[in-house]
């Protein structure tokens, strides 16, 4: 056997145990296996699944201690994926599946180019816009008449005229800006080791309405922790281990003096304490090791709750000192070692939700049959009891994953009539199953109930916190993991992603009438219930069009839901129906290989550095340390960099669209004539030198501090709406930019009809400072670079004005007349745009001026 390291495939940082083909288990070399003459291995065709193997192996009759050829079965545990680590030992495998049509690349998906809705918005308001340039020149050219044989010719004169209103520069400005949210981001040091690895999405963090997150050290460490033991008359926790220690050990001594019947000497306490702590020591998979590079004893297990418990065992000093395929060795208090010889083993599975084990003490006749698992398949097995419902529940209510421990004695001759059932049972070639779980109902009765224990799954850092942040932001959490059903339940609870109030329905269904049926009984509660899915019934519902449709948006309206044994391609397949069906934006958060196409497949992907390499970090379009970095990466920095760029964008087309109109006015007034009111330096400077460092700076105002945007998560449910750039806001923009570029040219002729000549100067004038005026206007929290961006541009066009003599008569310009007149025109262009923001703040305020204040 060797161990197998899978968590670049399915998440989960355990080894698995794997075990050699049957009758190759006795083979004495490697030479032998060659000489077995394998004739025939059949397997079944490639699929995604990663829990399920089937197959068959052909050995002639050279097979050692063989008279005839051999077939035996192969399934998972003699299987070895791609993209997984032999973590001990060396094998001699056969490979079967290669290239696209293995495991690990038949659960990848290729990777896409992400586009932020933000830029989506845009595009089609620069759409408009180009609409509206073709409106505003047909009407001059109509008005023209198009009688006239060059009346194309004037089309493209007036398309070149308002080019303006096409905002070619703001890509450039948008690019600029996304630059510097990720060095914002990357800075920060509340969430230092944060890497921006996709920086043309930040604004995508301030649009988040879906979160998936994988499980396994994302929202846990996967650390297990023993935190209690209940003995029916007895409790024990971590601070009672001296006690413990001492009981067991006069158990053991007292026991050693009286093999006959220890329970006459001892107390109850102790013999219960006993006989508990000894099956916990004996049922499990558990394989103790050695660290190749500390080169200490560890234990390995395919459940990290098995390992636990035997470390528990382990400080009050009975220790898991050796195991094989056949046989455990137990040192106890006393440091005598114990053998027992392994007569079967049946494992955990997501049917059964239990484990068990026979075993025979060497020198005893007796066999012992040890059985632990969820209390719901465990009640039934054991003999009635009046606390274990009781305890377990408040055990759960604690965050611990419970787990009920019973035995069973078998004399020689009850295991003896059973072994025989059971092996012919697995021989039967007809409803084999059915025989073989009759097989075990009939030895899994009247057993003795042993106790309770409680195991912790200790969450990361600030988990809990986190996730309430998150839901008070609107936002709803979706985890999605490889593991078993009931410990992504008991973590659903633990970390408060289901709170107290709300149920958690767990579907598990074998066919299509079974996903009808759950679903019905999902909707009849739907906002105070969490379903929780497996793996296989998730197949199913993803496989039927209607079905599939149905659970989404079912799922859609619960608090949250929970889905368990998924393979990577099912994490993705859900965050894809999820973000088609809502039309939100959906972000995706994992620390694993298997959570790689999950991340891909979102608007936004998270990975976590952690334990499990680096694979989802670099897949990621952000990386961070741990989960609750994503709250501030999402409520403060996701938060500013989508009203800042929404922000930014409607300036920049107010800015092109504003000097359109005046030039639109002006070829109206003049006999619809194609000449330019602005040549050369004005036209190339109105949009760089002296107003793109205040539009710019716009991308680093803050309407509330980061303290008050994560201690009221309710402000980030406002951008989820989108409000900030739609068709309303944008023709609000529009209409703003029409009053003010009419009102600066018509009030530039009304005031300075005398100085006509001197046009270009007024009406640029004008121009400028009310762009100036409209950035000040805007802006909540002054930064000492707006400050500087704004003098630094009124300075530039000064110094143009004495400069470009060709356009600036100086010395009107600089008369009293000149700036009076000026400073009225644009006090006419900027106090209605103002006095109508004024009023919509005071009898509308958003949410942020009150905390703000």
């Amino acid at each position: 056997s060797v161990f197998l390291r899978t968590d670049q495939l399915d998440g989960e940082t355990d080894w698995k145990l794997r075990r050699a083909v049957g009758p190759t288990q006795q083979l004495s070399s490697d030479q032998d296996l060659f000489e077995a003459g394998v004739t025939e291995i059949f397997v079944e065709a490639p699929k995604k699944d990663i829990y399920d193997f089937a197959g068959t192996v052909n050995f002639d009759c050279t097979l050692k201690g063989q008279a005839e050829s051999v077939r035996a079965a192969i399934d998972l545990d003699n299987a070895l994926w791609a993209n997984t680590v032999l973590a001990t030992s060396q094998v001699v495998a056969v490979v079967v599946y290669t290239g696209v049509e293995t495991r690990a690349t038949m659960n990848t998906s290729q990777p896409e180019s992400k586009v932020g809705l933000l830029d989506l918005e845009i595009n089609y308001c620069s759409k408009m816009l180009c609409l509206f340039l073709l409106i505003i020149t047909s009407v001059l050219v109509g008005a023209k008449g198009f009688d006239n044989a060059n009346w194309w010719l004037f089309m493209v004169r007036f398309m070149l005229l308002f080019s303006s209103i096409i905002p070619i520069s703001l890509r450039v400005n948008l690019d600029m800006a996304k630059t510097l949210y990720s060095f914002l981001i990357a800075r920060d040091k509340e969430i230092c080791g944060t890497i921006v690895r996709n920086s043309t999405i930040p604004e995508e963090l301030g649009r988040i309405s879906y979160l998936f997150s994988d499980k396994t050290g994302t929202l846990t460490k996967n650390l297990m922790l023993f935190r209690k033991l209940h003995l029916g008359v007895t409790m024990f926790g971590t601070q009672d281990l001296p006690e413990m220690m001492d009981r067991l050990a006069l158990a053991y001594t007292r026991l050693m003096a009286n093999k006959q019947d220890p329970c006459a000497i001892c107390a109850p306490e102790d013999i219960g304490l006993f006989r508990m702590v000894r099956a916990l020591g004996l049922c499990h998979n558990v394989t103790p090791t050695i660290d190749d590079e500390t080169g200490e004893s560890v234990f390995q297990a395919a459940s990290p709750d098995e390992v636990a418990l035997v470390q528990f065992a382990e400080s009050i000093n009975l220790v898991l000192s050796h195991r094989s395929l056949t046989t455990i060795t137990l040192t106890n208090p006393l440091g005598v070692d114990e053998e027992f010889e392994i007569i079967y083993n049946f494992p955990f599975t997501s049917e059964s939700k239990r484990m068990g084990i026979i075993l025979r003490q060497t020198g005893s006749t007796d066999y012992i049959f040890y059985l632990k698992g969820a209390d719901t398949v465990m009640t039934p097995r054991i003999e009635p009891s009046d606390w274990l419902e009781e305890e377990v529940l408040n055990l759960a209510r604690e965050g611990l994953r419970t787990l009920v421990v019973a035995e069973r004695m078998l004399s020689e001759q009850e295991f003896q009539t059973w072994s025989a059932e059971f092996q012919a049972a697995k021989c039967a070639l007809v409803d084999r199953q059915q025989a073989l779980e009759g097989c075990m109902e009939r030895l899994e009765t009247d057993m003795t109930l042993l106790g309770v224990t409680g195991v912790e799954d200790a969450l990361q850092d600030q988990v809990k916190s986190g996730l309430e942040t998150l839901r008070n932001g609107g936002i709803k959490v979706w985890m999605l993991t490889g593991d078993k059903l009931e410990t992504a339940s008991s973590i659903a609870r633990s970390s408060k992603l289901v709170s107290r109030t709300h149920a958690l329905q767990t579907i598990q269904i074998s066919s299509v009438d079974g996903a009808s049926d759950a679903m019905a009984q999902l909707r009849k509660s739907l906002l105070s219930t969490c379903p929780v899915i497996d793996g296989s019934s998730l197949g199913i519902i993803l496989a039927s069009a209607s079905l599939r449709d149905e659970f989404v948006l079912l799922a859609m309206q619960c608090p949250a839901v929970v889905c368990c044994r998924c393979s990577p391609t099912q994490k993705a397949q859900v965050v894809q129906l999820v973000k088609i069906a809502s039309g939100k934006r959906c972000c995706a958060i994992g620390d694993g290989g298997n959570d790689v196409s999950m991340i891909q497949a979102a608007d936004v992907g998270v990975g976590i550095v952690g334990k499990e390499g680096m694979q989802a970090s670099l897949a990621s379009d952000f990386s961070i340390l741990q989960f609750s970095y994503v709250v501030r990466l999402v409520q403060w920095h996701g938060r500013n960099a989508y009203r800042r760029s929404a922000c930014l964008s409607q300036f920049i087309f107010h800015r092109g669209l504003i000097i359109s109109v005046i030039q639109a006015v002006f070829s109206a007034l003049f006999y619809f004539s194609a000449i330019p009111i602005y040549n050369g330096w004005l036209m190339v400077g109105y949009s760089t030198w002296y107003t793109m460092l205040p539009v710019f700076s716009l991308v680093l105002d803050v309407d509330v501090k980061d303290e008050i945007a994560l201690q009221y998560p309710e402000l980030y449910r406002a951008l989820q709406k989108g409000r900030l750039l739609n068709m309303k806001t944008f023709l609000l923009w529009c209409l703003q930019s029409v009053y003010q570029g009419g009102v600066i040219m018509l009030m530039s002729i009304v005031v300075f009809e005398q100085s006509f000549l001197n046009i270009v100067a007024i009406t640029f004038t004008a121009l400028v400072l009310t762009e100036l005026i409209m950035v000040a206007i805007e802006i909540h929290t002054w930064h000492w670079l707006m400050l500087l961006s704004q003098l630094l541009s009124a300075v530039l066009y000064l110094v143009s004005v004495v400069v470009l003599k060709s356009y600036f008569d100086f010395t009107y310009v600089s008369t009293w007349a000149f700036v009076l007149k000026v400073a009225l025109v644009t006090l006419v262009s900027c106090f209605p745009v103002t006095l109508a923001k004024y009023l919509k703040r005071r009898c509308k305020p958003p949410v942020y001026s009150k905390l703000s204040d």
